[in-house]
């Protein structure tokens, strides 16, 4: 199943870097009968993800490749640990390299900054979720990343929930008419979350009984009063400018979800190398 979901993107990219002619550095090199083992080891502290990854990459090259996994997905490593050994034909060592870590280094960094926004939170009611602003193509790796750093996922994609956005309501006529009409269309498993951006807003929507509620861009106090006005009769999820300084204090107003796109549009690398015995 893995395999499925990740060898399309892991050829792209592969093509991407191998263009027409192949490696020419490493095949002018390297013999073609010349074997060799190689350590992908952590340049600072964090959470690994995208090691299954690691090992597809290696597998298309050249299966005769072995990628012995010291550090699983979701784990949290120090700076220098080892987190796989690669052993088999050098010239596919060497052609992946930089194909692998691209990728573990991604995933690595989304993964990190989901475990920085889930430990701030830690003691408090609040889950941690992503969004859709994912790098294209990568969606269903980024968002395993974020669950490896200790995240949920919010929808996937547009086919399989109902998020009514301000345009939406613009074009609808408001919030009720949105809500309405999203109800006659989804089935009965499918959700709908509706965005307000003020308090009326959310009356309104709960009282057209918006399954989950996004308060986009509320104050402190507005979060406070959005769950005592709610009473649990919807889920609440707080959004807009979410990082590790602030999240915490949006956690303590009560609210069940918090979203950030920044842990997939914005997150920082994590480091890793790749060395050659």
């Amino acid at each position: 199943m893995i395999a499925l979901l990740v060898d399309d993107l892991v050829r792209a990219a592969l093509r991407e870097d191998l263009g027409r002619a192949g490696d020419l550095t490493t095949d002018a090199i390297v013999p073609a009968d010349a074997k060799g083992t190689g350590r992908i080891v952590a340049r600072e502290p964090g959470v690994v993800s995208g090691i299954f990854v690691v090992e597809r990459v290696f597998a298309i090259l050249d299966p005769r490749v072995v990628v012995a996994v010291a550090i699983a997905d979701g784990e949290r490593v120090a700076q220098g640990t080892v987190v796989a050994t690669v052993s088999g034909p050098l010239r596919a060592l060497l052609t992946g390299e930089r194909t692998a870590l691209n990728l573990l280094c991604r995933l690595s960094g989304v993964a990190t900054a989901t475990s920085r926004l889930v430990q701030a939170v830690a003691g408090t009611h609040a889950t941690i979720v992503d969004t859709r602003k994912t790098t294209p193509g990568m969606r269903a790796l980024e968002k395993a990343a974020v669950r490896d750093g200790g995240g949920s996922n919010h929808r996937f994609g547009l086919d399989d929930a109902i998020l009514i956005k301000d345009n939406h309501v613009a074009v609808a006529g408001g919030i009720t008419a949105a809500i309405e009409s999203a109800r006659r269309h989804a089935g009965h498993l499918v959700k709908i979350e509706i965005e307000v951006d003020t308090l009326a807003q959310l009356d309104e929507a709960l009282a057209a009984r918006a399954d989950i509620i996004l308060l986009d861009n509320f104050t402190l106090d507005g979060l406070r009063e959005a769950v005592v006005r709610t009473g649990g009769r919807a889920l609440l999820e707080a959004s807009g400018r979410i990082d590790a300084d602030t999240v915490r204090g949006v956690a303590e107003t009560g609210v069940d979800l918090i979203s950030s796109g920044a842990l997939t549009h914005s997150a920082r690398i994590l480091d890793f190398g790749f060395d050659i015995d």
